[in-house]
């Protein structure tokens, strides 16, 4: 049986930049992960008295360096509008 000491990720592993993990991955990766309607405001990205269904979902699609490059409000058109524009989309939680 392995030790906790050699399941760890090597320390050169979690010194990596978000432009270095972008060269590693790729160009043409997006990350699709569920974002609140608080985050959203916060953020400028909706104004702050718009209002808003608590049920509302809000999905956002982040390139590999970490920016955020659409919000749309459905998983599955997420997706869609990452292949539409030759981007291979990945689901994060």
């Amino acid at each position: 049986m392995q030790s906790n000491s050699e399941n760890r990720v090597p320390a050169v592993a979690l010194a990596l930049s978000p432009e270095d993990i972008a060269r590693i991955i790729g160009p043409n990766t997006v990350y699709i992960r569920e974002v609140g309607i608080e985050e959203l405001k916060g953020s400028g990205v909706l104004p702050v008295d718009t209002p808003v269904p608590p049920t509302q979902k809000f999905f956002a699609l982040h390139s590999a360096d970490g920016r955020r490059v659409a919000v749309v409000d459905s998983r599955d058109m997420a997706f869609v509008a990452a292949r539409q524009h030759e981007l291979e989309p990945v689901s994060v939680h």
